[in-house]
This record gives C-alpha cells, sequence and structure tokens, in this order.
C-alpha cells in the first residue's frame, strides 16, 4: 500500500558531559571509517527471497503500479552470480510460501547446486513451508524455521471443481464436442465426477512426481540421512509436523527466529562476523514500487541499445494462447497472443546478431489456431530453433514446440496433450429465466454455429465436428513430422496411442518419445550455442523477447486485459472464489476460439 505523508522532524534537548566540537567530529569521522573497514571487509552472506510464483517471461516491463517483478530467469541469475562471486561466502535464501511447479522448482534446485558446487554453504529459512519450499530447503546445508512454525509434507493432492450443476442453477448449457478419451478439459463443464479416462492419468502423474520429485528429491538432497522411499512415504503419512517434531525426525536441521539463525552464520562459517548482503543482486528495476514508479509506468519504456555481438533470442511464450496481441493484465497475469510471438520469432529470425533461438513456454494452451500460427513461424525459421518447457507446455502449449529442432522439459514439467475440443455456453435458459426473447431470421443451414443463445442443431454439430476432427488428424500428423524432424522414430498409430488429450510429466514424455531432453532453460541455451557454432561455455548476450510495452500502451491498444486468476488471488477471502472465478474465466474465454487445444483444467499438485 502506498501511503503519502509528511516528514515529520522532532527535536529533543539533551545533557550530554561536555567535549568540543573538534573532539566529537573526529570520534564520529573515526568510528564511521572503522565500521565501513569492518563492513567491507567482512564476507559477504548472499540474501535472495523466493516467494509465490515467479513469473516466466522477456522482463523489462511495467505493471499499473511500477517495475514489473523480477522474472523467473533473473533470479536463477542471481543465484549463479553468487555461485561464481569471490566475495560471496555463503548463500541465505528466504523461501516464504513458494507456488512454482515442479519444472521452476527443478531449474531452482540446479541453481543451488551449483552454489555448492563452488564450494560455499547454503542456509535456507522457511516460516511454515509447504512441500514445494520444504523440497527447495532441504537442498540446503542448513534449514531452519522458527519454533511457531510447521513443516506442511502431506504428499500431493489434485482437485478437480465440476461446474455442471452449478450451470444448471444459472440455466446455462455446455455444447461440447471432443475428439481423445482423455481430453478432460470439458468434463467439469459436462459431469459430476472424474472419467475413469481423466482419473486414471491425473493418477499416473501424481505418482510419478510423487516418486520421483519427493521422495527421490528428499534422498538425493540429503543422502547422509540413508533414507529409503518406504522410511519417507511413511514420514509424509505422518505429516504435517510442528518444528520440534520434524527437528527430532531430523527433517529439519534447525530451529531458530530470523535473527538467531542469521547470527549462527559466522560460527558455521568458522569467521568472526559475516555480512549478510540483502536481495543480493537484485536489480533497481525490481525494486519495491513508490509513486514516482506508478507515474512512470505510464510512460513508454526506454528501448535498449542492442549491441553488435552475436546473441541467442529467448522468446516466452507464457500463458493461456489466444489470437491477437495477448499480453499483461491490468493486474498481472499474462497470455500467448499470436500476433505478438509470430512477430518475435521474424525479428529474431531477421535479426543478424541473433544466431539461434530458445523458445521457453509454460502455457497449458488456448485456441488451435493461434497455436498453429505460431507454430508456422517456428517451423519456417530459418534460425535453429530449440524448445524448454517450464511448468507447463501443454495441448496448444506442446503444438507450439512440434515445429523446434529440439525440445527439452523438466522432469516435472506437464505436457503432452494432443488433443482438441470444441464448446460454447448456451445462454438462452438464462436469458429466457430473465425474461428475454430471442427471435432469428437467418440464410444458411448452419447460421447458428457461432450463436451463444441456442445449442447446435445436428448440421452445425455435424459441421463443428468434423472440424475438430480435422483438426486432430493435423495437430497428430504435425505431431509424427516434428519427431521425425528431431530424429525420434515413431509412426501416426504409435503417437496416437499417447495422444487422446492424455497428459504426461516431462519424465513420460521423454521415455515415450514426446520431447528429448531433461534439462533446464540453461540446458536449451547452450544447446542453442551449439547449433549455432558458439562457444558453449562462453557467455553469450541474450536477447529478450517479445518487447515489453507500457500500460499507456497497452490502454491506447485496447489490449490491458484484467485475468480473473489474477483478481482470485486478491479474493481469497470469499469462500470458494479460488473455484469461481476460474469459471468466470473460462466462460468470457469460450465465445472466442470456440475449437481448443488447451489442458483439462487449471492442474496444479497441492
Amino acid at each position: 500500500m502506498v501511503r503519502w505523508f509528511l516528514p515529520i522532524v522532532l527535536v529533543a534537548l539533551v545533557f550530554t558531559p561536555f567535549t568540543s566540537a573538534e573532539d566529537s567530529k573526529a570520534a564520529a569521522q573515526g568510528e564511521v571509517k572503522k565500521d565501513k573497514k569492518d563492513d567491507k571487509a567482512a564476507p559477504i552472506v548472499a540474501h535472495i527471497k523466493l516467494t509465490g510464483d515467479p513469473e516466466e517471461s522477456a522482463g523489462g516491463g511495467e505493471s499499473l503500479f511500477g517495475a514489473a517483478p523480477e522474472n523467473f530467469k533473473a533470479k536463477l541469475d542471481r543465484l549463479r552470480k553468487a555461485a561464481k562471486d569471490d566475495k560471496v561466502k555463503a548463500l541465505y535464501l528466504e523461501i516464504d510460501d513458494l507456488s512454482v511447479g515442479f519444472g521452476k522448482l527443478n531449474e531452482l534446485r540446479v541453481a543451488i547446486k551449483e552454489v555448492k558446487a563452488a564450494g560455499k554453504k547454503v542456509f535456507a529459512y522457511s516460516e511454515d513451508p509447504g512441500t514445494k519450499s520444504y523440497l527447495l530447503g532441504l537442498c540446503a546445508d542448513v534449514f531452519a524455521i522458527p519454533q511457531g512454525g510447521t513443516v506442511n509434507l502431506v504428499g500431493l493432492r489434485a482437485e478437480v471443481t465440476f461446474y455442471k450443476d452449478t450451470l444448471s442453477l444459472l440455466k446455462l448449457e455446455v455444447d461440447v464436442l471432443r475428439v481423445g478419451d482423455f481430453k478432460g478439459a470439458v468434463e467439469p463443464f459436462i459431469r459430476n465426477s472424474l472419467s475413469k479416462e481423466n482419473r486414471e492419468q491425473i493418477a499416473s502423474m501424481l505418482n510419478d512426481n510423487f516418486d520421483s520429485e519427493i521422495v527421490a528429491g528428499m534422498i538425493a538432497a540429503r543422502p547422509g540421512k540413508n533414507w529409503t522411499a518406504e522410511q519417507i512415504a511413511h514420514l509424509i503419512d505422518d505429516g504435517p509436523f510442528t518444528a520440534k517434531k520434524a527437528l527430532g525426525l531430523g527433517l529439519i536441521d534447525c530451529v531458530a527466529y530470523p535473527d538467531e539463525f542469521e547470527a549462527s552464520f559466522a560460527k558455521d562459517l568458522g569467521i568472526a562476523h559475516a555480512k549478510v548482503a540483502r536481495d543480493y543482486g537484485k536489480s533497481k528495476a525490481a525494486a519495491d514500487m513508490n509513486p514516482l514508479a506508478i507515474l512512470s509506468a505510464f510512460g513508454s519504456p526506454k528501448k535498449k541499445t542492442e549491441s553488435k555481438k552475436d546473441k541467442i533470442a529467448v522468446i516466452y511464450a507464457v500463458g493461456g494462447i489466444e489470437s491477437g496481441k495477448g499480453g499483461g493484465g491490468l493486474f498481472g497475469g499474462e497470455s500467448v497472443g499470436s500476433e505478438t510471438l509470430v512477430e518475435a520469432i521474424h525479428e529474431a529470425d531477421k535479426n543478424a546478431t541473433v544466431k539461434a533461438i530458445v523458445l521457453r513456454i509454460d502455457s497449458p494452451g488456448g485456441s488451435a489456431l493461434a497455436s498453429d500460427l505460431i507454430w508456422r513461424a517456428v517451423s519456417t525459421c530459418k534460425k535453429p530453433v530449440t524448445a524448454s518447457m517450464g511448468d507447463v507446455a501443454a495441448s496448444g502449449g506442446y503444438y507450439i514446440a512440434m515445429g523446434a529442432d529440439r525440445i527439452f522439459a523438466e522432469p516435472g514439467t506437464i505436457t503432452g496433450s494432443i488433443g482438441v475440443f470444441g464448446m460454447k455456453i448456451v445462454t438462452g435458459g438464462l436469458e429466457q429465466w430473465g425474461g428475454m426473447k430471442t427471435e432469428v431470421v437467418s440464410r444458411g443451414k448452419n447460421s447458428g454455429i457461432n450463436s451463444s443463445t441456442f445449442r447446435w442443431t445436428d448440421g452445425e454439430r455435424k459441421a463443428m465436428q468434423e472440424t475438430i476432427e480435422e483438426i486432430y488428424g493435423t495437430f497428430t500428423d504435425k505431431a509424427v513430422a516434428g519427431r521425425t524432424k528431431a530424429g525420434v522414430k515413431i509412426t501416426k498409430e504409435e503417437l496416437l496411442k499417447l495422444a487422446g488429450g492424455r497428459v504426461w510429466t516431462g519424465r513420460q514424455a521423454k521415455a515415450n518419445g514426446l520431447i528429448d531432453e531433461l534439462g533446464t532453460l540453461d540446458d536449451a541455451i547452450v544447446y542453442a550455442k551449439k547449433k549455432a557454432g558458439l562457444d558453449a561455455k562462453a557467455d553469450v548476450e541474450l536477447l529478450m523477447l517479445p518487447h515489453s510495452s507500457s500500460v499507456l500502451d497497452r490502454l491506447m491498444d485496447g489490449d490491458l486485459k484484467l485475468p480473473f486468476m489474477a483478481v482470485a488471488s486478491e479474493l481469497k477471502v470469499l469462500p470458494g472464489a479460488d473455484k469461481a472465478l476460474p469459471l468466470a474465466s473460462f466462460l468470457m474465454r469460450s465465445r472466442k476460439d470456440q475449437v481448443k487445444a488447451m489442458l483439462p483444467y487449471s492442474l496444479t499438485w497441492k
């Protein structure tokens, strides 16, 4: 919250022992010099705070409230800077309500390993760690929580909310067409329970992540504990744990308040004094907002002068895929606009200093049309394109990756979901209930195919189903072609067994040949450098695309959006808001781009 206030100066008169002005000045200067000298000489403990869900974006833009939040790659770069900085003796991670997926979690784990490999100790502190925060804290040498904290290590849970009866209460209907037994995107609108196929795929991913991300992750983080998979499974079944109990079980290393924990650093490092460098490596642009930043957000962002050095372009595809420009919302959130992303790909392709492209995808999919337009730009690009999948790259998110030369994914990435569906919200019942009547004058048997008032007629349904099946056929054909291009031998029949809308983890996708490599964004960049004939070990300049625009520019262009999910985060106090607002968002989106390639639902592990 921004508060405007007038400075108040308090003047106090006190009695002090008499000293000359010269003596006082000399003493003060001596104290300052001594403090500065001691402070400068003290080894640095680099403090980095990890909170919420760091954005996957090109960065550098503005929100309504000043500079945009620091993006995920910037946080990773700060961790790696600490690893290379000779002045840094140790790393101090403050982990607060981390809500990343297993993809980002793995990238953070890898970065922490690099710090430890550089011979530096890692301290981690979290007040009330959930599963992801705990798994990350466990990668540190010393992991502490306060006395009143709790280790919420309770396993994984996937919840699917069904809206069929809610829609009935609102006099709304959903007309649906789909291809694939596993295409569960429409189930919440037409069923009151999970289908057998949908339950099967969710259970498969959940079990894979439980065994590989949690159990195996804990064993790898603390080999000295000699934990077995069975022991960890039993521990999780007994969770959550108080700080005292967690310490007794060896789940954490220390129970301490922040000041106590920080005071212990010097002793643990075997030195007399350690200086904690707050927000180590954080750029000024990512600093907390202030009134001047709010005003500056409405101006056009300053364009950086581009160097003549060789570059790798990193193009971000973050959020739901839609036709048009896409972009950020008024209160945050992102969407992938086909027009904007195609322009970014073409810009990188034409830029003589760009030697290769990395397409970074964190998207559940969306419009089938928009996905195909982006795929075309990727597949016709003259420069080598490497796809890098973050937490999610499924359905339309997988579609846009198919034209790349190589596909990288995290072990816990949610991907696949090769399938298509079509649906529209039928509002006729609600209109009639509200006293509205609609009369129709038409020419053309299928003229009502886009009407929101009426269900599809038999003729309209037949035409839509044929369209969806053809798009699905195109999707699978291009998937086979993309895999063949990457050197994977797979037939159409084999791919169809992996398609049908089924979702996979990155590990499962790699085993099935849907992706090529398990690796981070940095791994994809290294591969891109090799493809471009550049030194894989050399630091190469990165061109981040698409370019950001100011709030004013987006307002003038009519591209500024108010995503329902962004609002939902501010309305957690309202019971059911987290479930009702995604429904409202889906209803709003359903009027445009009726044929969709997107994930079954907002699939998150709790």
